[in-house]
């Protein structure tokens, strides 16, 4: 997954009704005011390039997740990542936000209190966040575009047994999506300041001499009662997977996942061992 490493990687939190309840993080958005309070929170950076500190540390990988050597839980955050292109203007403000393909991503989490920034909870060295290496890509960033008939499914496999994850959602249930989602996400970049959990995007864009392409993970989606209420331990087994509603069902994407079959048109799927760093 080295091919990403030029990209600057960023979040969005809470654009998913209840996902920020149900991972103990509202209360660290007190204090931060929005337009519409059914909208997301903010912006995280989770990698920015050739920065210096944990946030310059190359974090995704297709396989595997690796345990903080602290002791803290870490919880995957199923999702969906749109791959980038960015436009600026002589400002350096990002004018365009081009998605071109979208596919499985976890955002996975350590759950400590007291971290005075998202990002202090999303990077903590290499292969600490999930991207699929199937992508699907982006005809359009529009109702009735390819996204539409998508929906995600998450599952973690442990001491042999399946158990679903998250909870299997459409992709058209994100509070913001389309081209909402993108006015909304330029327009953050360009104007967040740093302030309570959030940073100052903009000015970190342009440190890293304003990166042309961009993972941006859109939100994370509820769990299940058996995700919000247990965390990673080694030797388990993440499953996200992205698929077309309109070629498999529910039911069909549980016994694939099982059987560990997650291949074939119209699915991005992104299976990570749990190991100790």
């Amino acid at each position: 997954m080295e091919v990403y490493k030029n990209y600057v990687g960023l979040g969005v939190a809470g654009n998913f009704a209840l996902h920020l309840e149900q991972a103990g993080e509202s209360t660290d958005f007190k204090d931060v005011l929005t337009e519409d309070p059914n909208g997301p929170k903010g912006i995280f950076p989770f990698y920015i390039p050739e920065r210096e500190g944990q946030l310059g540390l190359y974090p995704i990988s297709s396989d595997t997740i690796i345990l903080p050597h602290e002791a803290c839980n870490v919880q995957p955050e199923p999702e969906v990542a749109l791959i980038c292109d960015f436009e600026y203007d002589a400002e350096g403000n990002v004018t365009e936000i081009t998605p071109k393909f979208f596919g499985a991503y976890n955002d996975c989490s350590l759950r400590k209190e007291g971290a005075a920034k998202i990002s202090h909870k999303k990077n903590w060295g290499r292969d600490t966040k999930g991207l699929a290496s199937t992508l699907i890509p982006i005809d359009t960033f529009k109702k009735d575009g390819v996204m539409d008939t998508y929906r995600i499914a998450s599952f973690l496999r442990r001491d042999g047994m399946l158990m679903r994850y998250g909870e299997d959602v459409e992709l058209s249930g994100y509070s913001y999506f389309h081209g909402k989602l993108i006015d909304w996400l330029k327009n953050q970049i360009n104007t967040q300041v740093d302030f309570g959990p959030l940073e100052p995007i903009g000015s970190y864009l342009k440190d890293a001499g304003y990166p042309k392409q961009a993972i941006i993970s859109i939100g994370a989606t509820r769990y299940t009662h058996f995700g919000e209420t247990n965390f990673l331990r080694e030797g388990d087994e993440v499953i996200v997977v992205v698929y077309d509603n309109n070629k498999y069902c529910m039911n069909p994407i549980l016994s694939m996942a099982n059987r560990g079959a997650l291949e074939g048109d119209g699915i991005s799927a992104l299976i990570q061992k749990v190991v100790r760093g």
